[in-house]
């Protein structure tokens, strides 16, 4: 048998692996399933993108390689929607990068950056795909707990000097998942200033920030004074337009970050589909009447899954933003455990805070992918289990076992 990498090796197990296939065996047993795991939207695409695609899989041209060029409108409309959300122009051949989803391009900017003897700094818990591309480059992860503390923020001055001294990446992804938080712009100066000082690369995930409920809009970080010495931002499709199986996304830096990001792809890929690019154009184009009707969904389905989750003994905050929440568990009773039973018992798939990350423990993450009253229902048989988890942690402390 062909020995495997000490890398490999030091990696984590991904915390939707084994879900899926534990889903349909439930599912083949009769299990009335309620899927509140993958941030993964039962709703539809722009139908305008799904006509794009239609006519794309017509025309020879499209199915050709793409390589990192790719379909030229698919950059202009990238850099055109920059300019109208965040008042930031990108010039769309050499500042942005058409990437097959968000997460390959998180991961491979980091081989861009990193070697042995860098390090990284992975909010915990996170997206894994920071620690991974961390990982994949021999770096080392200083990771550093989300917890309410901080309002599950990265604190920069809490890091201590020597770490700084050797970190070259800095990855952030606020609005947050798992957590929800939204970063304040006072925050984000900051951390731009801590980054431009050491010249460290500051990766900033903004997969969310089409999800903003109750007059919050995410900024961009580059509408903070100087990020564009130091920072590369991420969008997707997936999330924005409900179009996460489609593996569409894409960043914007300064024409030398994103050349070093272009040049790692160039090793991995020959590019996006282009009929799936022609897709994203009509997506993109589709912004301004498509989004705030599908946010709306996603604010109904928030707000029911909280009345919910609170009426079956939970507490949770009401986020601003993210189609998350982020509940917390009482002392002593381990997310993934809970998870376990909630899925075994009562058929209910939830993620686990620990599956992010030691610093996700504690906690557990519900999605807002299906219907309001489905939530709702997820949510009552999730307090039978709570509740049952806590009468026999409660009667083993009664019997004197910690």
């Amino acid at each position: 048998m062909p020995r495997l990498s000490l890398r490999f090796a030091g990696f984590p197990v991904y915390p939707l692996a084994h879900i899926p296939a534990r889903k349909q065996a439930l599912i083949a047993a009769g299990v009335d399933v309620i899927d509140l795991g993958a941030g993964d939207a039962d709703l539809p695409p722009p139908p305008r993108a799904v006509a794009a695609l239609q006519a794309a899989a017509e025309v020879p041209a499209m199915q050709r390689y793409g390589f990192a060029m790719g379909h030229g409108p698919y950059r202009d409309a990238i850099a055109a929607w920059m300019q109208t959300r965040f008042g930031q122009p990108f010039d769309p051949r050499t500042e942005v990068v058409p990437l097959l989803g968000s997460k390959e391009g998180l991961a491979h900017v980091a081989s861009a950056y990193l070697g042995p003897g860098d390090i990284a700094i992975i909010p915990d818990p996170a997206y894994q795909a920071y620690i991974g591309g961390t990982l994949l480059s021999d770096a080392t992860p200083y990771v550093y707990p989300l917890r309410p503390r901080t309002n599950f923020l990265v604190d920069v001055d809490e890091i201590p000097g020597d770490v700084l001294a050797r970190t070259r990446v800095l990855y952030l992804n606020y609005p947050n998942n798992p957590t929800a938080a939204i970063a304040p712009r006072d925050y984000l100066e900051r951390v731009v200033q801590v980054c431009r000082d050491r010249d460290i690369l500051l990766v900033y995930d903004n997969a969310y920030s089409e999800m903003g409920f109750d007059g919050y809009v995410p900024p961009s970080i580059f509408e903070i004074d100087g990020a564009r010495e130091v920072a590369i931002e991420f969008h997707s499709l997936s999330k924005t337009y409900n179009m996460t199986g489609w593996r569409c996304g894409w960043a914007v830096a300064n024409p030398a970050i994103a050349s070093a990001l272009t040049r790692i792809k160039s090793f991995t890929d020959t590019g996006q589909y282009m009929g799936i690019q022609a897709a994203g154009v009509a997506a993109i184009e589709s912004w301004a009447e498509f989004v705030p009707r599908n946010l709306a969904v996603f604010a109904e389905r928030r707000d029911a899954a909280v009345a919910a989750f609170h009426a079956s003994g939970f507490s949770c905050e009401t986020p601003r933003a993210t189609m998350y929440l982020w509940i917390p568990l009482p002392e002593g009773i381990p997310s993934a455990a809970f998870a376990e039973r909630l899925r075994e018992e009562q058929g209910v798939v939830v993620m686990p805070g620990s599956g992010f990350g030691a610093g996700g423990e504690g906690f557990f993450r519900v999605s807002f992918i299906q219907p309001g009253d489905r939530i709702a229902e997820a949510a009552r048989r999730a307090g039978v289990v709570l509740a049952e988890m806590v009468k026999a942690r409660d009667a083993m402390v009664a019997a004197g076992h910690p």
